[in-house]
């Protein structure tokens, strides 16, 4: 059991990744049941965002899901979930607001989304690959399929694989801040929340901008794990 001395290094992103989750949910639900002043839908907010910035051909859609809410840029729409798409919270207002900050965010070619986006297929070939060679390499040495000696020689594909990972994660924290700090401003600028609705929808924002935080430092640490894991290998092996 050579991966034992090193699995400590997921207890802290588990245990970080697990109070994102409950922050997020804890303020998503409190502010989902303050209505907007306005009285504005999610959709509704996005959609005068959206035509504010002349990005009139961007869709605004509902998704089914709970929090599934994300931008395509692909597609060139915005996938709301069907409380954020009809709700009229705080809660579904900011989350709203937040993906259309990504439409301009691709409107403006921002640079760490422009990034970002070219990143998604390599991504996902590396998250497969990682797995494969971690998961699966590790079941098959354990039952003695393959030699300690050949799983530690591909041990070094799988650290590049999760650099890959881990980058993509770090790439996506500018990207998910500015479109927050895009989303309060022009929440503001047209009118859609007052200033005493702006603190609320700060929480909940900040709230959903942990969990890529907590994503990141797992990444990281799940990374210098199987450096480790490569390193006590190679020293086994000498």
């Amino acid at each position: 059991m050579f991966f034992g001395p090193y699995d400590w290094l997921m207890i802290p992103g588990l245990l970080l990744g697990l109070y994102a989750q409950f922050k997020l949910t804890a303020t998503y639900n409190r502010y989902v049941r303050q209505p907007l002043a306005s009285g504005l839908t999610g959709a509704q907010a996005a959609r005068v965002i959206l035509d504010g910035a002349g990005l009139q051909q961007v869709d605004v859609q509902p998704v089914p899901g709970h929090l599934t809410d994300h931008y395509d840029p692909l597609k060139r729409a915005l996938f709301l979930s069907a409380e954020n798409y009809g709700g009229r919270s705080i809660a579904a207002v900011g989350v709203a607001a937040h993906e259309a900050g990504h439409a301009l965010q691709h409107q403006a070619a921002y640079a760490p989304l422009q990034l970002r986006m070219m990143l998604v297929p390599a991504t996902n070939f590396a998250t497969k690959a990682a797995f494969m060679i971690l998961g699966v390499g590790m079941l098959l040495t354990y039952i003695g399929f393959i030699s300690v000696k050949l799983f530690a020689a591909l041990l070094p594909f799988a650290i590049g694989a999760y650099a890959v990972v881990t980058f993509f994660q770090l790439v996506t924290l500018p990207v998910e801040y500015d479109a927050s700090r895009r989303a309060k401003d022009q929440l503001l600028r047209h009118g859609l929340i007052d200033n005493t609705e702006r603190t609320a929808v700060a929480r909940v924002l900040n709230a959903a901008a942990l969990t890529y935080v907590a994503g990141l430092i797992t990444a990281v640490l799940e990374l210098l794990r199987i450096v480790m894991i490569a390193r006590g290998l190679g020293d086994d092996r000498g």
